[in-house]
């Protein structure tokens, strides 16, 4: 059963709608708001995290540098190809695949989103624990809780106060990381730390594929925060808008942390949070930054947060036909997320580093498979061309089950298999590579190639003209005009 819908005049802070499609008279802002979220919320600590793992994983400064930003750049374009979606459905990102794995189809995909939510909750909760364990002298256990609680409250919110925070946090963490900057500089010469110039393609790669996956697991809900934008935005400029915020932002973010971890000599490894802040001082300065990390954090976790209700409501709405949910419905699901998160942020706080290199590497395989297909499909498939209704009508020209995406994506993540290294797993084909790890591009080229080919028997599914539903208004021609008596004769 549907929730009541909000009306088109309702346009307080606190949002209403979820999963529904947002109607014409709802749309605001512009693809700089895109630049402006992807930017504050990639100004942040798990980046820099993600930065310093390409030197402690074993390469140099100089190529690491390199390689981060081709990662950046690569997965970044894939994530802004998502985000371009937003707009035009009016739609958070996983009600699309719908159309691609059916209405319960989409639920294969969805566990793994909502796996990743929780991780990626859990492993940003730790580290803005520590900043606040340590700006209130409480601990970081005490901190984990109360981060915890705020990135709830700020997620029930919703879309608005999302973007709020983006834009604060940017400018602020961007202020904080140039002073940063400048006292790494002061410690160590840049010269020195990129004086090592020696090249190898494993180390190469293994950092690209960090700051690709880091990128692609925005896909699943980038289109969240594009869905308000008026539906005649162009598609370019807000292509544009998410992958230069994204990229910048992240790409500031990783250098810093592989300069940083070049110039401790091993010092970060254990103590991320401690060593960063101890960069820019002790006292009042120490706090400040704690401060800094805890809101750069804050901005990450809302989205997770945020994403990881929209998907699990995704996921659950498909079996029940609900189209909507009621402001206390959503509290509890992001309370389910956050509690989850909070659980699992407690139980392995221990050996961060190492669990989050491996979690964040091994997680790519299930999300290479599913950008493809949904990108394929909306772009060279269906044409940009949906029928929204049918989206949550198991009767409807999409089924329930479309086996021809959940097979191609099953068999995207397994072909991946034997390329992917890390603690966890390492494939057969890893040491023929010389221990370089390229399963993200295996998950990315064959299940879109094969996507398309199996799609094409499939044209029927694909209306010929995209069916925007009761909630859009409809523009009909003017009607003829009616015969007079002159006319007539």
């Amino acid at each position: 059963m549907s929730a009541p819908q909000p009306s088109a005049s309702e346009g307080g802070l606190i949002e209403r709608r979820s999963i529904e499609v947002v109607p014409d008279s709802e749309r605001h802002g512009t693809p700089f708001s895109q630049f402006t979220l992807w930017f504050g919320a990639n100004l942040q600590i798990t980046a820099v995290v993600t930065g310093a793992l390409a030197v402690v994983l074993g390469a140099d400064a100089f190529w690491s540098l390199i390689a981060l930003l081709l990662g950046n750049l690569l997965g970044g374009a894939v994530m802004a190809l998502h985000s371009a979606q937003g707009p035009r459905l009016g739609l958070p990102q996983m009600i699309s695949s719908r159309a691609q794995f059916g209405v319960y189809g989409a639920v294969v995909p969805l566990v793994c989103v909502v796996v990743m939510y929780v991780g990626f909750f859990a492993s940003g909760t730790v580290l803005a624990g520590q900043a606040v364990g340590h700006l209130t002298h409480l601990g970081d256990t005490t901190g984990i809780l109360v981060f915890a609680v705020a990135t709830a409250v700020m997620a029930v919110i919703g879309y608005r106060v999302i973007h709020r925070l983006g834009r604060v946090a940017g400018a602020v963490c961007a202020l904080a990381f140039v002073y940063l900057g400048i006292r790494l500089l002061r410690r160590v010469s840049l010269g020195d730390l990129l004086a090592d110039h020696s090249f190898h393609l494993p180390a190469f790669l293994l950092a690209v594929s960090l700051a690709a996956s880091w990128q692609l697991a925005f896909g699943p809900y980038v289109a969240d925060y594009s869905r308000y934008l008026p539906r005649d935005t162009s598609p370019r400029t807000t292509f544009w808008a998410t992958l230069a915020g994204t990229v910048l932002g992240s790409q500031w973010s990783m250098a810093f942390g592989a300069l940083a971890a070049a110039a401790s000599a091993g010092a970060i490894v254990g103590d991320e949070v401690g060593y960063v802040v101890g960069l820019g001082g002790g006292g009042l300065i120490a706090s400040v930054l704690y401060f800094v990390i805890a809101l750069g954090k804050l901005t990450i976790n809302v989205l997770n947060t945020y994403g990881g209700f929209m998907s699990l409501l995704t996921g659950v709405s498909g079996f029940r036909a609900q189209r909507g949910l009621s402001p206390r419905g959503r509290a509890g699901y992001v309370l389910g997320i956050m509690l989850a998160g909070t659980v699992v942020a407690l139980l392995g706080r221990g050996d961060f580093l190492d669990s989050f290199s491996t979690f964040l590497l091994f997680l790519l395989i299930f999300f290479t498979p599913w950008s493809a297909i949904n990108l394929v499909d909306y772009y060279l498939v269906a044409k940009e061309r949906y029928d929204l209704p049918a989206l949550s009508d198991p009767a409807g020209r999409y089924g329930t089950w479309r086996w021809r995406a959940i097979l191609t994506y099953v068999l995207g993540i397994l072909i991946q298999l034997p390329f992917i290294a890390t603690e966890f797993y390492t494939g057969p084909m890893v040491g023929r590579l010389g221990g370089a790890d390229i399963s993200w591009i295996v998950g990315l080229v064959i299940p879109g190639a094969l996507y398309a080919l199996l799609a094409r028997g499939d044209r029927g599914r694909v209306p010929d003209r995209m069916i925007w539903g009761h909630e859009q208004p409809r523009i009909t021609a003017p009607a003829p005009p009616r015969p007079t008596a002159s006319t007539a004769d």
